[in-house]
């Protein structure tokens, strides 16, 4: 399985594009980002694809979009879909903000404890 590395021109828009809002963090991940709240992802950066995690019917309205699967091709992550690479700014923004209002709505994941 090849994990793609994302640039830094990749990298860059989507720190702009997750932006600075309140309770997100965003950590490097093998090589690409992702972006965080309460713990749990709802953006992720794999080579120059930008995948959110949604609701099934938002997977569904995106992937009819244009969106795809997001990550190795070999073994996609579930409940993730790929944002297409023509949307403008705003539209992608509007699928972010579906995407951290979902995650944030679940169970904050408690950290792992720390090894001796």
């Amino acid at each position: 399985m090849q994990i793609l590395k994302a640039g830094d021109a990749d990298k860059d828009r989507f720190r702009v594009l997750v932006g600075d809002v309140p309770g997100t963090e965003v950590k490097a991940m093998f090589g690409n980002l992702g972006a965080f709240v309460n713990g749990n992802m709802f953006m992720g950066l794999f080579g120059a694809d930008i995948g959110v995690k949604l609701t099934e019917a938002d997977q569904l309205a995106l992937r009819r979009a244009g969106g795809g699967p997001f990550g190795p091709q070999e073994r996609p992550m579930g409940g993730y879909t790929t944002l297409p690479a023509a949307l403008t700014e705003a539209t992608a923004t509007s699928w972010i903000t579906k995407a951290l209002d979902h995650v944030a709505a679940q169970p904050a994941k408690k950290p792992k404890p720390k090894k001796k």
